[in-house]
């Protein structure tokens, strides 16, 4: 019996490519729910800030302390007693000054909740203390 000689170059002509795409969509895959997981965070410190201080006629100081309850006039009260108060002062003394401060511990979101409170008993004339007593 004769035998036909193979033809090697023939068997070459097609590379199996179907394993490296499966690797290529379960890296894709792995990669699409690791991103959302990661935290990008940066580290910020604010400014320490250097100003004159500011007279105690026709100001009120609000404070937000680190466990998150407000002062007023370094009294705690709630939230609702805050914009009462803040309200009933706006009606006495419209051109009143209102010294804001914050413990450093405390995110920006409640120093801005605490801002809108300000806003929302009707006052403009705002100032944040940076430094000094946070109304501990």
């Amino acid at each position: 019996m004769s035998r036909r000689p193979r033809n090697r170059k023939g068997a070459m002509d097609q590379i199996n490519v179907t394993p490296l795409l499966d690797l290529t969509f379960v890296l894709l895959i792995v990669f699409m729910i690791t991103t959302p997981l990661l935290e990008y965070a940066i580290d910020v410190t604010p400014p320490e800030m250097n100003a004159d201080t500011i007279p105690d006629n026709n100001t009120v100081s609000i404070a937000l302390n680190k466990r998150g309850e407000f002062t007023f006039d370094k009294k705690v009260v709630s939230r609702d007693d805050l914009l009462a108060n803040l309200q009933k002062l706006r009606l006495n003394s419209p051109k009143t000054v209102v010294l804001v401060s914050a413990d450093g511990t405390r995110s920006y979101n409640d120093v801005i909740e605490l801002m809108k409170t300000v806003r929302d008993a009707g006052f403009s004339n705002v100032s944040l203390i940076t430094s000094g007593e946070s109304g501990d």
